[in-house]
């Protein structure tokens, strides 16, 4: 499982060293081969452990495709999806199109949501936490005791 944030760097070759407790559980639970591709809701991307994303995969291919909201995410996360695998450093190679896409440069934040990543821009994860703070709480949250 997969918590918490962390700040990190990334070279100017687009490499980047995934954090020591993340590198161990991503080394046990996939021997390090990971799946990296464009979050559809926000300018971010999403890491995935390679098992994991053999079970997420089926899953966007089996969605009606003729509905324009679909066929984006479909292009999207299918579209992006790179797979790779972390060198003897831990360290991976971010692909230019998907360091164009969620903006990365230098600064970055890789942030665990259980299952999978998501790796931010320093500056559009600080901007998406002012957005997301005025946002209206879901119905299905209401009802959360946190």
């Amino acid at each position: 499982m997969f918590l918490g944030s962390h700040n990190i760097n990334m070279d100017a070759k687009g490499r980047m060293a995934i954090p020591a407790r993340i590198r161990e559980t991503l080394a046990s639970a996939c021997g390090g081969r990971l799946v990296m591709t464009a979050n559809h809701e926000d300018r971010c991307l999403v890491v995935y452990p390679e098992p994991r994303w053999q079970e997420v995969l089926p899953q966007i291919e089996a969605l009606p495709n003729m509905n324009k909201a679909v066929k984006r995410l479909q292009r999207l996360m299918i579209g992006y999806a790179s797979p790779m695998e972390m060198d003897g450093n831990g360290r991976v190679l971010v692909p230019p199109t998907l360091r164009e896409y969620a903006g990365l440069e230098k600064k970055l934040i890789l942030v665990g949501q259980g299952k999978s990543l998501e790796l931010w821009s320093e500056e559009r994860w600080f901007a998406s936490l002012e957005e997301s703070a005025d946002d209206e709480m879901p119905i299905e949250m209401q009802s959360l005791s946190l």
